[in-house]
């Protein structure tokens, strides 16, 4: 039985070859502007950050800060008690797709 396979992504150094032929730059710009994009991300996504960053017409992320729930009882399906423990209070990264993505898609 022959196993399907799997579609790659694409690997940075290939995104970075395309980029600079289709853009006629050299390599060192393209891994620039990449390099600079993702410092740029981080510094919105940080603590000074205002959390929230939008890639125009591709993505936009966001850092939702979930707070902490104490432990708990809780009753299962046959009535008996159980202890539910506390979850510590965490950040989590969304990444909503815009609708020229979802158009590309």
């Amino acid at each position: 039985m022959a196993e399907a396979v799997k579609a790659k992504s694409i690997s940075k150094s290939e995104l970075i070859k395309t980029l600079a032929e289709t853009c006629e730059l050299d390599k060192k710009a393209v891994t620039k502007v990449l390099d600079e994009l993702t410092a740029l991300i981080g510094k919105n996504l940080g603590k000074k950050g205002p959390g929230v960053i939008a890639i125009p017409g591709l993505v936009k992320i966001k850092v939702v800060h979930k707070k902490a729930q104490p432990a708990r009882k809780g009753v299962m399906v046959l009535g008996q008690l159980r202890d539910i423990p506390a979850k510590p209070a965490k950040k989590v990264v969304k990444v909503q797709a815009l609708k020229a993505l979802k158009e590309m898609a």
